[in-house]
């Protein structure tokens, strides 16, 4: 199964087309109009797809990409789309991650740090632990000299319900290796990442 397009047809999905059937008179009055007969296949499709980062392996996902270096400078890739779902409200929460390593004596191809973190955005999740979760796969794969890894995001459960605020975002980091601890390493990352 690809990290980009998770597949969408998983064991299950017929009892969660039935799970949204039953929701739907709850949510709308007039649930049984022609527009919405579709729709619980369609949220149980929506869903799997969103959730398909599950099913992935993030080191088999990363073996075939790794190659031999004599490289020691930072790798920076910038602004890798995210969207994910949020484990308290199912609702969505976007933004940017960025992601940087300091090889030890191998590389990955660039491709694959995007695909790790669509990996990890493809679950029900917390911005906190997807951060975290990205650089730990990393660190343990690569066995780099450091990561780092920075989201930002923007979050409907809060921009849509409970507090409102429109114009929030949240900025979580990770720092393993030298990122955590030289800090010249870590203000370059960050210098990086926001320019």
């Amino acid at each position: 199964m690809s990290a980009s397009r998770p597949s969408s047809d998983r064991p299950g999905q017929r009892e969660l087309a039935d799970a949204v059937a039953q929701m739907l008179p709850h949510l709308d009055p007039g649930a049984s109009r022609a527009d919405l007969a579709k729709t619980p296949e369609r949220v149980a499709r929506s869903l799997a797809y969103l959730t398909g980062g599950h099913g992935v392996d993030v080191k088999a996902l990363l073996a075939g990409a790794l190659f031999d270096s004599d490289s020691d400078e930072m790798v920076v890739v910038r602004d890798i789309e995210v969207y994910s779902l949020c484990e308290h409200h199912l609702l969505p929460f976007f933004g940017r991650a960025h992601v940087a390593y300091l090889p030890a004596g191998r590389i990955v191809g660039l491709s694959k740090l995007a695909r790790v973190v669509d990996v990890f955005a493809r679950r029900l999740q917390v911005q906190e632990r997807m951060t975290t979760q990205i650089a730990g796969a990393l660190e343990e794969v690569l066995r780099p000299q450091g990561v780092g890894v920075l989201i930002e995001a923007q979050h409907l459960c809060m921009m849509m319900r409970g507090v409102e605020k429109q114009n929030s975002s949240t900025v979580t980091s990770c720092m393993l290796g030298r990122f955590r601890s030289d800090l010249k390493t870590r203000q370059e990352f960050l210098a990086l990442a926001r320019r």
